[in-house]
């Protein structure tokens, strides 16, 4: 009997599109990590050629369809527009490829449930990417709350800002599936779903208003939600915000955590936690979440090693991206 050969620990990527994402998500952590960027491809091949030479991506291909079907890549990157996530999620996973998605998903929970049937069918794999998770700012917040060291889970607010994207950017295209709740909410739902073990279960959305840019495209909204125990969540989400601002304070009977700029620690590394004898600053390192979100993929991907994220996680996290723009009124993606 011949023992088969250990899969190589480098993963052959490939990129779908030339998105502004692509250099801090995929691009640097593949250098960082020793994976290769086989090949590349973009609506337009200039753009294709410009972003495989400035960032060392070995080859361009002619079309998406040619990324998928490369013999040569383990692994696709999804970072297109959100209306196209689950089609190429769909046509990667069935052409044999792990797949890296951008978050969200999909435009809803009902593409999203295609696409985890598909990965059920063709036993793929899939990682909706949330980065935030695997970095130990979060992990620390998550072990904060599950130790019950500062007494019950009593609240979850989440911020999630950024500065006005340009006029033609597809976060402000219905039909490209755009929105604040799209784009920022999802992060600050799926910080209150990875805190259900906390608070006897997962929220659920109680409320949710917005004001609309034009066309059911949300500019600003709020979300209220509720866990199990009692706990209240808050997620305030704005795309005309004067600046970035990305933080989680959760907040206990006996205490509260706090961190700063959870999406990117590699800026802001701090998690205060407050107690009766006082607050103390824990810095948890600047490496950036992305790194860490490609040595889980990969060691998945290559090694079969566990992972925290997978088609279920992404339908739950639809799911209430679909119930908040339902209850502030404005039509599903």
């Amino acid at each position: 009997m011949t023992t088969p050969e250990p899969k190589a620990a480098t993963l052959r990527i490939g990129v779908l599109g030339a998105s502004r994402i692509a250099e801090q998500a995929i691009v640097g952590p593949a250098h960082a990590l020793g994976h290769r960027l086989v090949v590349v491809a973009a609506r337009d091949r200039g753009r294709a050629e410009a972003f495989a030479e400035r960032y060392g991506v070995e080859r361009v291909a002619d079309s998406y369809d040619a990324v998928v079907d490369d013999p040569e890549v383990d692994a696709v990157y999804n970072p297109l527009a959100n209306a196209l996530h689950a089609e190429w999620n769909i046509r990667a996973l069935r052409a044999g490829k792990a797949v890296l998605t951008e978050k969200p998903f999909a435009r809803n929970v009902s593409e999203a449930s295609e696409v985890r049937e598909v990965a059920r069918e063709t036993g793929g794999i899939i990682v909706e990417g949330f980065h935030y998770l695997f970095h130990p700012v979060t992990r620390r917040l998550l072990e904060i709350a599950e130790s019950g060291r500062l007494g019950r889970l009593t609240g979850v607010d989440v911020v999630m800002a950024m500065p006005e994207p340009a006029d033609g950017d597809p976060r402000w295209s219905l039909d490209l599936a755009g929105g604040a709740i799209m784009d920022l909410g999802c992060y600050g739902l799926h910080v209150h779903r990875m805190l259900a073990d906390a608070a006897e279960g997962p929220p659920r959305v109680v409320s949710a208003t917005a004001t609309e840019r034009d066309k059911g495209v949300d500019e600003t909204s709020t979300i209220e939600l509720e866990f199990p125990n009692g706990a209240r969540g808050t997620v305030a989400n704005s795309m005309v915000h004067s600046q970035f601002e990305f933080t989680v304070r959760l907040t206990f009977s006996d205490g509260s955590a706090f961190a700063p700029d959870f999406i990117k620690p590699n800026s802001d590394d701090r998690v205060s936690v407050t107690d009766a004898s006082g607050t103390t600053v824990e810095h948890l390192g600047t490496r950036p979440s992305y790194e860490y979100q490609l040595e889980a993929f990969a060691a998945h991907v290559l090694h079969g090693a566990p992972i925290p994220l997978g088609a279920d996680d992404a339908v739950a996290t639809m799911e209430l991206v679909d119930a908040a723009y339902t209850a502030a009124g404005l039509p599903l993606r």
